[in-house]
This record gives C-alpha cells, sequence and structure tokens, in this order.
C-alpha cells in the first residue's frame, strides 16, 4: 500500500477549449457572462468575463467551479439537498465560497471529476446551460464528459 495517490485533473488546453464552447453558447444566448474552469483541486485553470458581464458574477462563477470540485455535485443540485433540513439551510450561508443555484457543473473522466466549469451571468438555468456546453465542447467521448 503506497502513501501516495494520484489523482487526474483536466490540463490548460482542454480547460481552453471547454472554456471556447461556454463563450460561444453564452454568445448564442445573448447572455454575457462570466465563465471559470477549474482543475480536480479546484484551483481556477482559465477565466473569462465577456464583454458586458456583471462584475460580482467574476467571483460566483469561479465559486460555483470550486463548490462542484469541493463537494462533488454540480450546484443546481443542493437546493434540494438542503431545502427540507433547517440546520443545513441556516449553516451553508457560514460556508464561503458554497454556491447553492445553477451554474457549476463537473468534468469527469470515467466517473472521476476532473475539473469544474462555473458560469454567472443570466439566470440558473442559463448559467448551467452555457458550463454543460463548455463540458460538451470537450469532445472526448469515453475519455472526458460531463
Amino acid at each position: 500500500m503506497s502513501n501516495l495517490i494520484t489523482q487526474r485533473t483536466i490540463g490548460l488546453a482542454a480547460a481552453r477549449q471547454a472554456l471556447a464552447g461556454a463563450v460561444a453558447k453564452a454568445t448564442e444566448n445573448g447572455v454575457p457572462s462570466c465563465i471559470a474552469v477549474v482543475d480536480s483541486a479546484g484551483h481556477l485553470i482559465t477565466y473569462d468575463r465577456m464583454d458586458g458581464a456583471g462584475l460580482l458574477s467574476a467571483q460566483i462563477a469561479q465559486d460555483k467551479a470550486y463548490t462542484v470540485t469541493a463537494f462533488g455535485v454540480p450546484t443546481h443540485e443542493w437546493w434540494n439537498n438542503i431545502r427540507e433540513d433547517p440546520t443545513l439551510l441556516h449553516g451553508v450561508i457560514k460556508t464561503d465560497r458554497l454556491i447553492i443555484f445553477g451554474g457549476g457543473v463537473p468534468i469527469l473522466a470515467d466517473g472521476e471529476i476532473v475539473g469544474a466549469i462555473g458560469v454567472s451571468g443570466g439566470s440558473p438555468e442559463q448559467d448551467r446551460s452555457v458550463a454543460e456546453a463548455g463540458v460538451k465542447a470537450l469532445n472526448l467521448e469515453g475519455e472526458l464528459h460531463g
């Protein structure tokens, strides 16, 4: 048994490809957005703030991506997981960087989170669709999928 572990993560080229796909979808939707791509540990790899995107959206996009890697759950799934539990519901406001609405999705390789995309600029549903378009833009079937 080894004392070391190996963790897979996406690299810069894949992150840029995902970012480009997300920007294309946001442009198609007419929603200026901030888009962040992080590695498997939640560290920012690449980021864009589209012309006209809100300044506060910058940190929200990064926090959405971070939330996914920190907890292994897409941000749109959080509300259903906590809404019936008052302790959790009130406790999340004390958790820095935790975002509980849509726009953060994982980048998966064989079921393992190797990165995430966070988007902020539109509605939670719009942000989620932009993030999912970024994952699809990787177009590495069998290796990466989200």
